[in-house]
Protein backbone atom coordinates (compact mmCIF):
# COMPACT_ATOMS: atom_id res chain seq x y z
CA UNK A 1 0.00 0.00 0.00
CA UNK A 2 2.85 2.25 0.54
CA UNK A 3 4.93 1.11 -1.73
CA UNK A 4 5.88 4.65 -3.12
CA UNK A 5 7.74 5.74 -0.03
CA UNK A 6 10.35 2.76 -0.52
CA UNK A 7 13.42 3.83 -2.48
CA UNK A 8 14.28 1.40 -5.72
CA UNK A 9 17.25 0.20 -3.80
CA UNK A 10 14.70 -1.45 -0.76
CA UNK A 11 12.13 -2.41 -3.21
CA UNK A 12 15.10 -4.63 -5.05
CA UNK A 13 16.04 -6.02 -1.47
CA UNK A 14 12.49 -6.98 -0.36
CA UNK A 15 12.00 -9.01 -4.00
CA UNK A 16 15.83 -10.21 -3.51
CA UNK A 17 14.49 -11.82 -0.32
CA UNK A 18 11.62 -13.60 -1.95
CA UNK A 19 13.77 -14.58 -4.36
CA UNK A 20 16.26 -16.28 -1.55
CA UNK A 21 12.89 -17.83 0.14
CA UNK A 22 12.43 -19.59 -2.85
CA UNK A 23 15.92 -20.59 -3.78
CA UNK A 24 16.03 -22.39 0.24
CA UNK A 25 12.94 -24.09 -0.55
CA UNK A 26 13.97 -26.07 -3.70
CA UNK A 27 17.67 -26.23 -1.68
CA UNK A 28 15.75 -28.05 1.15
CA UNK A 29 13.66 -30.69 -1.34
CA UNK A 30 16.05 -31.21 -3.86
CA UNK A 31 19.40 -31.17 -2.94
CA UNK A 32 19.18 -35.00 -3.01
CA UNK A 33 17.90 -35.48 -6.04
CA UNK A 34 20.32 -32.58 -8.03
CA UNK A 35 23.84 -33.62 -9.85
CA UNK A 36 26.90 -31.95 -7.96
CA UNK A 37 27.80 -29.43 -10.29
CA UNK A 38 24.07 -27.93 -10.44
CA UNK A 39 23.79 -27.61 -6.69
CA UNK A 40 27.16 -26.04 -6.49
CA UNK A 41 25.39 -23.40 -9.26
CA UNK A 42 22.41 -23.06 -6.75
CA UNK A 43 24.59 -22.27 -3.88
CA UNK A 44 26.79 -19.75 -5.81
CA UNK A 45 24.44 -18.18 -7.03
CA UNK A 46 22.07 -17.64 -3.54
CA UNK A 47 25.00 -16.92 -1.70
CA UNK A 48 26.29 -14.02 -4.05
CA UNK A 49 22.69 -12.73 -3.77
CA UNK A 50 22.44 -13.29 -0.44
CA UNK A 51 25.63 -11.34 0.42
CA UNK A 52 24.53 -8.29 -1.62
CA UNK A 53 21.23 -8.18 0.29
CA UNK A 54 23.21 -8.29 3.63
CA UNK A 55 25.89 -5.28 2.02
CA UNK A 56 22.63 -3.62 1.22
CA UNK A 57 23.99 -3.40 -2.37
CA UNK A 58 21.86 -0.92 -4.70
CA UNK A 59 18.72 -1.98 -7.10
CA UNK A 60 21.07 -2.45 -9.94
CA UNK A 61 23.53 -5.22 -8.54
CA UNK A 62 20.78 -6.70 -6.90
CA UNK A 63 18.70 -7.45 -10.16
CA UNK A 64 21.77 -9.01 -11.92
CA UNK A 65 22.00 -11.03 -8.87
CA UNK A 66 18.24 -12.37 -9.09
CA UNK A 67 18.42 -12.88 -12.97
CA UNK A 68 20.92 -15.51 -12.07
CA UNK A 69 19.46 -16.99 -9.70
CA UNK A 70 15.97 -17.06 -11.14
CA UNK A 71 17.93 -18.91 -14.46
CA UNK A 72 19.38 -21.65 -12.08
CA UNK A 73 15.85 -22.27 -10.22
CA UNK A 74 14.61 -22.55 -13.89
CA UNK A 75 17.21 -25.07 -14.42
CA UNK A 76 16.78 -27.23 -11.09
CA UNK A 77 13.59 -26.31 -9.66
CA UNK A 78 11.58 -29.10 -10.67
CA UNK A 79 8.37 -29.25 -9.59
CA UNK A 80 8.90 -26.12 -7.23
CA UNK A 81 9.58 -23.63 -9.23
CA UNK A 82 8.39 -22.12 -11.73
CA UNK A 83 5.49 -22.79 -9.80
CA UNK A 84 2.09 -22.92 -12.37
CA UNK A 85 -0.99 -21.10 -11.88
CA UNK A 86 -3.06 -24.66 -11.05
CA UNK A 87 -0.80 -25.06 -7.75
CA UNK A 88 -0.93 -21.24 -6.45
CA UNK A 89 -4.51 -21.75 -6.77
CA UNK A 90 -4.65 -24.99 -4.73
CA UNK A 91 -2.15 -23.49 -2.52
CA UNK A 92 -4.75 -20.37 -2.37
CA UNK A 93 -7.68 -22.14 -1.94
CA UNK A 94 -6.28 -24.49 1.20
CA UNK A 95 -4.86 -21.50 2.82
CA UNK A 96 -8.27 -19.86 2.83
CA UNK A 97 -9.83 -23.07 4.11
CA UNK A 98 -7.28 -23.61 7.22
CA UNK A 99 -8.29 -19.67 8.02
CA UNK A 100 -11.85 -20.85 7.68
CA UNK A 101 -12.06 -23.32 9.68
CA UNK A 102 -10.01 -22.04 12.21
CA UNK A 103 -12.47 -19.19 12.53
CA UNK A 104 -15.49 -21.46 12.52
CA UNK A 105 -13.65 -23.61 15.27
CA UNK A 106 -12.68 -20.78 17.52
CA UNK A 107 -14.29 -17.44 16.75
CA UNK A 108 -17.40 -17.31 14.34
CA UNK A 109 -20.10 -20.34 13.41
CA UNK A 110 -22.33 -20.36 10.63
CA UNK A 111 -25.95 -21.83 12.29
CA UNK A 112 -29.01 -22.82 10.60
CA UNK A 113 -32.10 -22.30 12.67
CA UNK A 114 -33.89 -25.48 11.69
CA UNK A 115 -37.33 -25.24 14.17
CA UNK A 116 -39.78 -22.45 15.02
CA UNK A 117 -38.93 -23.34 18.79
CA UNK A 118 -37.76 -19.64 18.95
CA UNK A 119 -39.94 -17.90 16.03
CA UNK A 120 -40.62 -14.88 16.25
CA UNK A 121 -37.30 -14.08 17.29
CA UNK A 122 -35.72 -16.11 15.01
CA UNK A 123 -37.53 -18.15 12.30
CA UNK A 124 -37.29 -21.79 11.04
CA UNK A 125 -38.47 -22.90 8.12
CA UNK A 126 -42.44 -21.31 6.99
CA UNK A 127 -44.19 -21.16 4.07
CA UNK A 128 -46.36 -18.83 2.30
CA UNK A 129 -49.35 -20.27 -0.31
CA UNK A 130 -50.92 -19.25 -3.33
CA UNK A 131 -54.09 -18.86 -4.44
CA UNK A 132 -54.17 -20.96 -8.25
CA UNK A 133 -52.90 -18.99 -10.81
CA UNK A 134 -51.87 -16.59 -8.60
CA UNK A 135 -48.33 -18.32 -8.38
CA UNK A 136 -44.94 -16.02 -9.05
CA UNK A 137 -43.42 -16.18 -12.32
CA UNK A 138 -40.21 -17.34 -12.84
CA UNK A 139 -38.43 -13.86 -12.79
CA UNK A 140 -40.16 -12.96 -9.03
CA UNK A 141 -39.26 -17.17 -8.51
CA UNK A 142 -35.72 -16.55 -8.46
CA UNK A 143 -35.90 -13.44 -6.86
CA UNK A 144 -37.62 -15.11 -3.82
CA UNK A 145 -34.89 -17.62 -4.20
CA UNK A 146 -31.85 -15.28 -4.05
CA UNK A 147 -33.39 -12.97 -1.19
CA UNK A 148 -35.29 -15.17 1.42
CA UNK A 149 -34.13 -18.96 0.40
CA UNK A 150 -37.99 -19.79 -1.18
CA UNK A 151 -37.93 -23.69 -2.67
CA UNK A 152 -40.95 -24.30 -4.76
CA UNK A 153 -43.51 -26.78 -3.78
CA UNK A 154 -46.39 -27.88 -5.89
CA UNK A 155 -48.69 -30.73 -6.36
CA UNK A 156 -50.31 -31.50 -9.86
CA UNK A 157 -53.10 -33.71 -10.01
CA UNK A 158 -51.92 -36.90 -12.50
CA UNK A 159 -55.65 -37.54 -13.16
CA UNK A 160 -59.47 -36.28 -13.12
CA UNK A 161 -61.16 -37.24 -9.96
CA UNK A 162 -61.33 -36.66 -5.98
CA UNK A 163 -58.30 -35.37 -3.96
CA UNK A 164 -58.03 -38.05 -1.35
CA UNK A 165 -55.46 -37.64 1.31
CA UNK A 166 -53.71 -40.81 3.26
CA UNK A 167 -54.49 -40.58 6.82
CA UNK A 168 -53.83 -43.41 9.56
CA UNK A 169 -56.04 -44.74 11.78
CA UNK A 170 -56.28 -42.00 14.29
CA UNK A 171 -56.27 -39.52 11.51
CA UNK A 172 -53.18 -37.87 11.25
CA UNK A 173 -51.52 -37.82 7.77
CA UNK A 174 -49.36 -40.67 7.05
CA UNK A 175 -46.32 -39.87 6.64
CA UNK A 176 -42.50 -41.55 5.10
CA UNK A 177 -39.48 -40.33 6.60
CA UNK A 178 -36.35 -40.89 5.06
CA UNK A 179 -32.55 -39.70 4.51
CA UNK A 180 -32.38 -37.35 1.73
CA UNK A 181 -30.25 -34.89 0.22
CA UNK A 182 -30.61 -31.01 0.41
CA UNK A 183 -29.35 -29.30 -2.78
CA UNK A 184 -28.54 -32.79 -4.10
CA UNK A 185 -25.47 -32.19 -1.56
CA UNK A 186 -26.07 -32.22 2.03
CA UNK A 187 -27.39 -34.66 4.27
CA UNK A 188 -31.11 -34.48 5.72
CA UNK A 189 -34.42 -36.36 6.49
CA UNK A 190 -37.06 -35.96 4.26
CA UNK A 191 -40.93 -36.30 5.06
CA UNK A 192 -43.23 -37.97 2.54
CA UNK A 193 -47.18 -36.99 2.00
CA UNK A 194 -49.10 -39.23 -0.28
CA UNK A 195 -52.57 -38.32 -2.24
CA UNK A 196 -54.53 -40.13 -4.75
CA UNK A 197 -56.55 -38.66 -7.54
CA UNK A 198 -58.23 -40.88 -9.69
CA UNK A 199 -57.00 -43.95 -8.64
CA UNK A 200 -53.73 -42.81 -8.82
CA UNK A 201 -51.07 -41.66 -6.12
CA UNK A 202 -48.95 -38.48 -6.23
CA UNK A 203 -46.48 -37.59 -3.47
CA UNK A 204 -44.65 -34.22 -1.68
CA UNK A 205 -41.31 -34.60 -0.35
CA UNK A 206 -40.35 -32.06 1.96
CA UNK A 207 -37.58 -31.23 4.85
CA UNK A 208 -38.16 -32.85 7.90
CA UNK A 209 -37.69 -30.05 9.96
CA UNK A 210 -40.36 -28.37 8.09
CA UNK A 211 -42.76 -27.97 11.33
CA UNK A 212 -45.15 -25.77 10.45
CA UNK A 213 -48.03 -27.72 12.04
CA UNK A 214 -48.90 -29.05 8.79
CA UNK A 215 -51.28 -25.33 7.90
CA UNK A 216 -50.04 -25.46 4.65
CA UNK A 217 -51.92 -28.40 4.01
CA UNK A 218 -54.98 -26.78 5.08
CA UNK A 219 -54.38 -23.58 3.11
CA UNK A 220 -53.68 -25.39 0.35
CA UNK A 221 -55.08 -28.90 -0.08
CA UNK A 222 -58.01 -28.40 1.73
CA UNK A 223 -58.53 -24.48 1.33
CA UNK A 224 -60.03 -24.14 4.80
CA UNK A 225 -58.27 -20.84 5.93
CA UNK A 226 -60.06 -21.10 9.31
CA UNK A 227 -58.66 -23.21 12.26
CA UNK A 228 -55.91 -26.00 12.10
CA UNK A 229 -55.14 -28.44 9.89
CA UNK A 230 -56.53 -30.99 12.84
CA UNK A 231 -60.00 -29.16 12.93
CA UNK A 232 -59.94 -29.60 8.49
CA UNK A 233 -59.48 -33.30 9.12
CA UNK A 234 -62.27 -33.46 11.48
CA UNK A 235 -64.52 -32.17 9.37
CA UNK A 236 -63.74 -34.25 6.19
CA UNK A 237 -64.12 -37.20 8.26
CA UNK A 238 -67.48 -36.26 9.92
CA UNK A 239 -68.87 -35.79 6.29
CA UNK A 240 -68.09 -39.24 5.48
CA UNK A 241 -69.07 -40.62 8.62
CA UNK A 242 -65.81 -41.83 9.29
CA UNK A 243 -66.24 -44.48 6.67
CA UNK A 244 -63.11 -44.23 4.83
CA UNK A 245 -61.51 -46.44 1.66
CA UNK A 246 -58.44 -48.42 2.89
CA UNK A 247 -55.42 -49.91 1.11
CA UNK A 248 -51.76 -51.08 1.74
CA UNK A 249 -49.47 -48.42 1.03
CA UNK A 250 -45.48 -48.73 1.12
CA UNK A 251 -44.09 -46.48 3.89
CA UNK A 252 -40.63 -46.17 5.12
CA UNK A 253 -39.44 -44.97 8.87
CA UNK A 254 -35.83 -44.61 8.60
CA UNK A 255 -34.02 -46.92 7.32
CA UNK A 256 -37.09 -49.66 7.55
CA UNK A 257 -39.74 -50.08 4.59
CA UNK A 258 -43.09 -51.88 5.56
CA UNK A 259 -46.79 -52.14 4.52
CA UNK A 260 -49.08 -50.16 6.55
CA UNK A 261 -52.72 -49.69 5.90
CA UNK A 262 -53.51 -46.53 4.63
CA UNK A 263 -57.19 -44.66 4.98
CA UNK A 264 -58.35 -42.21 2.05
CA UNK A 265 -59.49 -38.85 2.95
CA UNK A 266 -61.29 -36.90 0.61
CA UNK A 267 -60.51 -33.04 0.66
CA UNK A 268 -63.58 -32.04 -0.88
CA UNK A 269 -62.21 -31.03 -3.83
CA UNK A 270 -62.50 -32.28 -6.95
CA UNK A 271 -59.60 -31.25 -9.73
CA UNK A 272 -58.68 -32.19 -13.37
CA UNK A 273 -55.73 -33.90 -14.46
CA UNK A 274 -52.90 -31.24 -14.78
CA UNK A 275 -54.77 -29.60 -11.99
CA UNK A 276 -53.03 -27.91 -9.39
CA UNK A 277 -53.40 -29.75 -5.31
CA UNK A 278 -51.14 -27.87 -3.45
CA UNK A 279 -48.99 -24.65 -4.30
CA UNK A 280 -46.60 -23.30 -2.01
CA UNK A 281 -43.25 -21.73 -0.97
CA UNK A 282 -40.81 -22.83 1.84
CA UNK A 283 -38.75 -20.35 3.01
CA UNK A 284 -35.60 -20.98 5.01
CA UNK A 285 -34.45 -20.93 8.77
CA UNK A 286 -32.82 -17.83 9.28
CA UNK A 287 -29.22 -18.14 8.86
CA UNK A 288 -26.86 -16.57 11.49
CA UNK A 289 -23.61 -16.61 13.00
CA UNK A 290 -22.72 -17.81 16.11
CA UNK A 291 -19.96 -16.17 18.79
CA UNK A 292 -18.09 -18.69 20.27
CA UNK A 293 -15.54 -16.81 22.22
CA UNK A 294 -16.98 -14.80 25.22
CA UNK A 295 -18.77 -17.64 27.01
CA UNK A 296 -15.29 -18.96 27.12
CA UNK A 297 -14.21 -16.24 29.60
CA UNK A 298 -17.99 -14.94 31.25
CA UNK A 299 -20.88 -17.13 32.03
CA UNK A 300 -24.07 -16.70 29.75
CA UNK A 301 -26.28 -14.37 31.53
CA UNK A 302 -30.42 -14.83 31.55
CA UNK A 303 -32.11 -13.75 28.87
CA UNK A 304 -29.23 -14.45 26.37
CA UNK A 305 -29.89 -16.68 23.30
CA UNK A 306 -27.68 -19.24 23.50
CA UNK A 307 -26.21 -22.03 21.25
CA UNK A 308 -25.30 -25.38 23.06
CA UNK A 309 -24.41 -29.19 21.99
CA UNK A 310 -26.46 -31.58 22.67
CA UNK A 311 -24.81 -34.76 22.94
CA UNK A 312 -24.59 -34.80 26.86
CA UNK A 313 -28.60 -34.32 27.14
CA UNK A 314 -29.96 -37.67 27.87
CA UNK A 315 -33.53 -38.07 27.31
CA UNK A 316 -35.83 -39.77 25.57
CA UNK A 317 -37.11 -36.75 23.81
CA UNK A 318 -33.67 -35.96 22.99
CA UNK A 319 -33.50 -39.16 20.34
CA UNK A 320 -34.02 -39.57 16.86
CA UNK A 321 -36.98 -42.56 15.60
CA UNK A 322 -34.35 -45.07 16.19
CA UNK A 323 -33.92 -44.30 19.67
CA UNK A 324 -30.15 -42.93 18.60
CA UNK A 325 -28.79 -40.03 21.04
CA UNK A 326 -29.24 -36.47 18.70
CA UNK A 327 -26.08 -35.09 18.53
CA UNK A 328 -26.77 -31.05 17.13
CA UNK A 329 -26.33 -27.56 17.94
CA UNK A 330 -29.65 -25.96 19.35
CA UNK A 331 -30.12 -22.53 19.98
CA UNK A 332 -32.61 -21.60 22.86
CA UNK A 333 -33.11 -18.83 25.51
CA UNK A 334 -31.23 -18.84 28.65
CA UNK A 335 -33.83 -18.96 31.57
CA UNK A 336 -31.89 -20.42 34.20
CA UNK A 337 -28.56 -20.22 35.94
CA UNK A 338 -27.54 -22.60 38.79
CA UNK A 339 -29.73 -22.20 41.54
CA UNK A 340 -32.01 -20.32 39.89
CA UNK A 341 -35.90 -21.25 40.67
CA UNK A 342 -38.45 -21.00 37.75
CA UNK A 343 -42.03 -20.51 37.42
CA UNK A 344 -44.55 -20.21 34.69
CA UNK A 345 -47.95 -18.67 36.02
CA UNK A 346 -49.28 -18.80 31.78
CA UNK A 347 -48.72 -16.32 30.07
CA UNK A 348 -45.59 -15.26 32.56
CA UNK A 349 -42.25 -17.16 33.28
CA UNK A 350 -40.95 -16.30 36.60
CA UNK A 351 -38.17 -16.63 38.25
CA UNK A 352 -36.87 -16.63 42.27
CA UNK A 353 -40.38 -15.18 42.27
CA UNK A 354 -40.00 -12.10 39.88
CA UNK A 355 -41.05 -11.91 36.32
CA UNK A 356 -38.30 -12.97 34.48
CA UNK A 357 -35.77 -10.29 33.29
CA UNK A 358 -33.44 -9.92 31.14
CA UNK A 359 -34.45 -9.91 27.19
CA UNK A 360 -37.43 -7.91 25.84
CA UNK A 361 -38.78 -11.11 24.57
CA UNK A 362 -39.62 -12.28 27.99
CA UNK A 363 -41.73 -9.28 28.34
CA UNK A 364 -43.30 -9.50 25.22
CA UNK A 365 -44.29 -13.43 25.99
CA UNK A 366 -45.42 -11.97 28.86
CA UNK A 367 -48.30 -9.41 28.01
CA UNK A 368 -48.80 -11.70 24.30
CA UNK A 369 -47.25 -8.69 22.73
CA UNK A 370 -47.50 -9.46 18.60
CA UNK A 371 -46.54 -12.36 17.38
CA UNK A 372 -45.31 -13.66 20.79
CA UNK A 373 -47.62 -16.81 22.17
CA UNK A 374 -46.76 -16.32 25.83
CA UNK A 375 -45.56 -18.85 28.24
CA UNK A 376 -47.40 -22.36 28.68
CA UNK A 377 -46.80 -24.95 31.39
CA UNK A 378 -45.45 -28.55 30.16
CA UNK A 379 -43.17 -31.09 31.33
CA UNK A 380 -40.74 -29.82 34.38
CA UNK A 381 -42.77 -26.71 34.87
CA UNK A 382 -46.24 -27.81 35.06
CA UNK A 383 -48.58 -25.85 36.80
CA UNK A 384 -48.50 -24.71 40.19
CA UNK A 385 -44.82 -26.41 40.54
CA UNK A 386 -41.16 -24.75 40.17
CA UNK A 387 -38.23 -26.33 40.06
CA UNK A 388 -34.48 -25.28 41.29
CA UNK A 389 -31.68 -25.69 38.81
CA UNK A 390 -28.59 -27.82 39.73
CA UNK A 391 -24.73 -26.52 39.82
CA UNK A 392 -23.00 -26.61 36.34
CA UNK A 393 -26.53 -26.04 34.59
CA UNK A 394 -28.75 -24.01 32.65
CA UNK A 395 -32.32 -24.14 31.60
CA UNK A 396 -33.45 -23.28 27.90
CA UNK A 397 -36.71 -22.58 26.35
CA UNK A 398 -38.04 -21.14 23.32
CA UNK A 399 -39.44 -17.87 22.43
CA UNK A 400 -42.30 -19.75 20.80
CA UNK A 401 -43.30 -21.69 24.13
CA UNK A 402 -46.46 -23.77 23.00
CA UNK A 403 -44.37 -24.74 20.34
CA UNK A 404 -41.20 -25.54 21.48
CA UNK A 405 -39.16 -28.71 22.58
CA UNK A 406 -36.83 -27.47 25.06
CA UNK A 407 -35.31 -27.92 28.80
CA UNK A 408 -39.06 -28.41 30.21
CA UNK A 409 -39.03 -31.85 28.08
CA UNK A 410 -35.04 -33.21 27.83
CA UNK A 411 -33.83 -31.47 31.05
CA UNK A 412 -30.81 -29.29 31.54
CA UNK A 413 -28.01 -28.36 29.47
CA UNK A 414 -24.55 -29.16 30.73
CA UNK A 415 -22.66 -26.28 31.35
CA UNK A 416 -19.68 -27.43 29.56
CA UNK A 417 -21.38 -28.10 26.15
CA UNK A 418 -22.27 -24.23 25.82
CA UNK A 419 -21.10 -23.47 22.76
CA UNK A 420 -21.30 -19.22 22.13
CA UNK A 421 -24.40 -16.75 21.68
CA UNK A 422 -25.86 -15.87 18.61
CA UNK A 423 -24.13 -12.56 16.97
CA UNK A 424 -25.94 -11.61 14.13
CA UNK A 425 -28.87 -13.01 11.30
CA UNK A 426 -27.09 -12.69 7.58
CA UNK A 427 -29.58 -14.41 5.60
CA UNK A 428 -32.75 -14.43 4.46
CA UNK A 429 -33.11 -10.60 3.43
CA UNK A 430 -35.94 -9.57 5.79
CA UNK A 431 -36.42 -7.09 8.20
CA UNK A 432 -34.92 -9.99 10.55
CA UNK A 433 -31.72 -8.93 9.41
CA UNK A 434 -28.73 -7.56 11.69
CA UNK A 435 -27.70 -8.18 15.00
CA UNK A 436 -29.37 -10.96 16.79
CA UNK A 437 -31.16 -10.66 19.90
Amino acid sequence: MFDFLISEDGKARREATHWLEMAERVYDNRRDLLPAAQLAELQAARGDLKAAVKAKAGAAPLKAGMERLEKCLRSCGGKIYPVNSMVENVEFFLVAAIVILGLRAYFVQPFKIPTNSMWPSYYGMTYEAFEPGHEPNVLVRGLRLLTLGAIRQTVVAPADGEVMLAVSSNGAPLVSQRAGRSFLIFPSMRQEFTFMVGGQVVTLDLPAEFDAELNWMRDTVFGQPSGGIGAAIGNAIHKTNGRLESSMLSVQDGNQRGDVRAYWLPVGRKVKRGDTIASFDILTGDLLFVERVSYNFVAPKVGSGFVFRTENIHSEEMQDRAGNQIKQYFVKRLVGTPGDELEVRPPMLYRNGQPIEGSPAFGWNAERKGLYPGYTNVGMLPAGEKLTVPEHSYFAMGDNSPRSKDSRMWGFVPEKDVVGRPLFIYYPLTKRWGLAH
